[in-house]
Formats: structure tokens, sequence, C-alpha cells
């Protein structure tokens, strides 16, 4: 009877480890498993913490708090149509070493955005530019001026960690100028990590006419190694933040010279992007990752610029040196709703849109990277 039971004891407890074992497997599966369009891995978030209203109009504040885990942040506001008239600044808690950063400025330079996903305007919301701030755990936020919008949000971007494809497109080399108009280099949506399911459908336009060169703003302090992530968390940001169909950008290029594929629908077609309000149709967007106000540009990155702009300009067998008429489709501040245009087909986002983007250095770049890409053809 002894025996019996040792021998009914063991039974119960090896079928107690297969069961056991059976359920670690099943919740292996569950954790990688990723929704239809959701690379595997960890997924990206956006946390966005309302700041509250106080007895000053001129001025709006977020104390000190602990947060989840984030890499980037931005701030945005209800209504599409108003500009934040004053300052915005905020300071991070570095989640490694429990430091808190300096007071940093963020970008109110609003981008006017699209009219949202499939057309829905509802939950579009204005923004300012993102900023990279690496691993963070806190955040702390200041706002003064004379007009502060309604509905100040700051949204606090973990980019996730998803699995990604190997190996990389190779960067174009520093000391390479283009030579030929083939397509360049791309590091796909997939290679970068986009998440499928977030984004809308495409909308097509006739062909691409002219090009607008935008830099992010943010900071340039990022390593290339985490270009990926920076895209994801723009991405994030443009679509769960701000309520658009898709990344703004339809390339974004770092500054070792490696280009991300933007907007989803095709490198090589005309997709309307959300870039230079007035003129996101027949062009194409291409942005620098980095505040070019403050900082000089790699040859690296202007030459994977007019790369890409040679190759999408001379499609249609456009030089990229030329000039373009275009027609404003809105009345965005510079130009009025249906005023034609004369522009260089390689333009910076000033000169279609009252902002001092792509920044004073990258800008002071555009007649030599018009013609590095002229040469290329």
């Amino acid at each position: 009877m002894a025996h019996a039971r040792t021998l009914t004891a063991a039974t119960a407890v090896v079928g107690a480890a297969a069961a056991l074992l059976s359920l670690s497997a099943a919740t292996t599966a569950t954790a990688t498993k990723s929704p239809a369009g959701q690379p595997p891995g960890r997924p990206g978030s956006v946390h966005s913490v309302p700041v509250p209203t106080g007895a000053d109009p001129g001025s709006r504040a977020l104390p000190a708090r602990s947060t989840g885990p984030f890499s980037m942040i931005g701030l945005t506001w209800d209504d599409p149509g108003v500009t934040l008239e004053g300052t915005a600044r905020i300071r991070t808690r570095d989640a490694r070493t429990g430091l808190w950063s300096t007071w940093r400025t963020l970008d109110t330079d609003a981008r006017v955005p699209e009219s949202g996903r499939e057309g829905v305007a509802d939950g579009v919301r204005a923004g300012a530019q993102p900023l990279w701030t690496g691993a963070s755990d806190g955040v702390q936020f200041r706002a003064t001026g004379d007009r502060l919008p309604a509905g100040l949000r700051v949204e606090l971007v973990d980019p996730g960690d998803p699995e990604l494809p190997s190996p990389t497109p190779e960067a174009v080399p520093e000391t390479e100028a283009p030579t030929e108009t083939g397509p360049p280099p791309v590091t796909s949506r997939a290679g970068w990590g986009a998440d499928e399911s977030l984004a809308g459908s495409p909308v097509y336009t006739q062909e691409v006419k002219a090009v607008f060169v935008h830099h992010t703003a943010g900071t340039n302090a990022y390593d290339c190694g985490q270009s990926a992530s920076l895209v994801r968390g723009i991405f994030l940001y443009h679509v769960q933040s701000q309520g658009w169909r898709d990344i703004g950008y339809h390339f974004l290029v770092d500054k070792c010279g490696t280009v991300f594929e933007g907007r989803s629908g095709g490198i090589d077609r005309p997709v309307q992007g959300a870039h230079t309000y007035g003129f996101n149709t027949d062009t194409t967007g291409i942005s620098v990752l980095g505040n070019y106000s403050t900082a000089t540009t790699e040859a690296a990155a202007r030459n994977a610029v007019a790369r890409v702009a040679a190759w999408k300009l001379r499609l249609r067998g456009y030089d990229p040196a030329g000039t373009v008429t275009l027609t404003s489709g809105a009345s965005n501040g510079l130009y009025t709703n249906g005023q034609k245009v004369l522009l260089n087909r390689i333009s910076g986002h000033r000169d279609g849109y009252p902002t001092e983007c792509p920044g004073n250095n990258l800008y002071g770049d555009l007649p030599a990277i018009r013609q590095t890409a002229h040469a290329a053809g």
C-alpha cells in the first residue's frame, strides 16, 4: 500500500509538472503573439497627461511626478487651428540614473495637421515637435504665455522594442556623393518596426513635382543605433497623440545618412503626406532627424537627402535644380488658398509655410543639395 501511494504521488507530481510546462509554453506563446500588422516584441505606446488649468490664464504647470517608461515627449492641445503663443518647457528624469535633466524648451512651431484619419477631422490635435529624451520615468512641465490653448496634454511616447528584421540597409557613405538616380538604400517600415494596425490607408495624388526638406527639431543627442526608435516615436506621436492617418513625412534621414521609409503607400508612388500644410499635394517630404537651427549637418545626411530627392523627381523627368509653380491648397499664414507660388524643386519647409524649419543650417545647405541632386542625373 505504501508503495502504491508513493507511485500515485509521483504520478501526480509528474502530471503537475507537465501541466505547469504546458501552461508556461502557452503563456510564452501568448506573450510573443502580436495583432495583425504589429511587429512581435514589446509594442510602443503613448501615455497622455492632461495639464491642469490654474487661476492664472498665462501659466500652466505639471508638478514633478514619476511615470511609466518613455523615451520621447511632446505636447498637444485641442484646437488644431490655434498656435501656442508662449514658452513650453519640460524636464525629465533619467530612468537609469534617477537624475533630472535641465529644463528644455519644446519647439511649439506647430505643424498644422491634415484632415484626420480616413477623412475624419474629429480628434485631430495641434502639437509641438516631439523631443527625444532617452529612457525616462519622470516628468515636470511648465508653460507661460499670453495665449495658452485649451486642452494642453503632455505626451509620453514609449517607442517599444519590436523584433526588427536584419540586416538593415547600409547608409550612404559620408564621403560618397550620389552618382546615379536609382532608389537609394531605404530601411522599410517593417525595418523600423511600424505598427501597421495603427495606420490608415494611403491617399494618392497625381505625381511628385517638388520635395520639401524638414528637420524634426528636438535634439541631436541621439546615437544612430537609436534612429529606428526615433522614427517609431514620431510615428506614434503623429498617429496616437495628434490623430493623423500616418507619420507625416515620406522619408526620414538620420545624421549618419540612413534613409527610412515614412508614410506608407509605396516609396515610388505619389502618396499624399502631411508635412507642408498647403502643399501636401504632388510633393514629397524628407525630414532629417535632429535640430539644424543649432547643429550643422553631416555630409552623409546631405548626400542621402540629395539622392532621395533626385530619384523622386527624376521619376517624372524633373531637374532637381529647377523650379516649379505650385498652387497653395490652403491659407496657411504665408500664402492664401489658390495662390500660385514659384518654388525650387527642392525647397525648405519655410518656403511653403511660416516656420523656422528646417533650421538655418540645413536651409543654408539646400543650394548645394540641389546641385548634388542635379549632378546625380
